[in-house]
């Protein structure tokens, strides 16, 4: 994989990645739009089943309920022998451990979602949110706070610093449009480095627009840590 750089005026740097075959975490952004004339996505059920399906094919730890309906997970060991324990305590412990056969096929699910009406209402869950909460490690939530400060700020009033953004917006999404350059595939290269920068320079404000669902009572600082800690670790060695 490879990656641009802007490094002065007129000075790039390329930089090449090697990514691994298996990775240690996987994030995935569930949206749905809404049909004109209807308060909800359409879609918001089967996008709820895709994210609870790649969630739970993905890692080898799982989640398993009690008789009284605690969430334990459940992970197994070389000898097919099963590890349980309660589910965010056996997944610190996975996660912060050297222990080769826990890590080995164990990969971190974040999900991410945002609002519009699809999701959920005032402080009441939908049902396919409680089936994304149940199913990823982590699911975070964008606000719409958060959402609306991004499009103004880079698309409806942008600074002089900021107008590559605007432009490559403009130009994706007019009448006479000639090609699509802001889309998370494909990123017109000016307005990728401001973008960058734009991240890069708010970052501790921006993670104020995400709240955590799930696991209940955590933070995003904890989930950057439990990152942190996971690309840390020596991968050739462990796989």
């Amino acid at each position: 994989m490879t990656s641009f750089k802007t490094i002065g005026q007129q000075e790039h740097e390329l930089l090449v990645f090697e990514q691994m075959q298996k990775p240690y975490a996987i994030f995935e952004c569930k949206r749905v739009g809404v049909e004109e004339g209807t308060k909800k996505g359409p879609q918001t059920i089967e996008k709820a089943k895709q994210g609870a399906y790649v969630a739970r094919t993905t890692s080898s730890l799982q989640k398993i309920r009690t008789d009284t309906g605690e969430k334990y997970g459940i992970i197994y060991r070389s000898d097919n022998q099963p590890y349980i324990k309660p589910y965010v305590e056996l997944m610190k412990e996975i996660i912060y451990s050297d222990d080769s056969e826990l890590l080995q096929k164990f990969i971190l699910t974040v999900g991410v979602v945002s609002n519009h009406g699809n999701w959920f209402t005032a402080e009441n869950y939908n049902k396919e949110l409680k089936v994304l909460a149940q199913s990823y490690d982590w699911l975070i939530f964008l606000t719409d706070n958060g959402l609306a400060q991004f499009i103004n700020e880079l698309l409806l009033n942008p600074t002089q610093e900021y107008f590559k953004v605007q432009e490559a917006f403009k130009s994706s999404y007019t009448a006479d449009k000639k090609r699509n350059v802001f889309t998370k595939v494909k990123m017109d290269f000016e307005a990728d480095t401001v973008l960058l920068k734009y991240f890069s320079d708010k970052l501790n404000e921006i993670e104020g627009w995400f709240n955590t669902i799930a696991p209940e009572g955590k933070t995003i600082t904890e989930l950057k840590s439990e990152l942190v800690e996971l690309r840390s670790k020596n991968w050739k060695e462990i796989l």
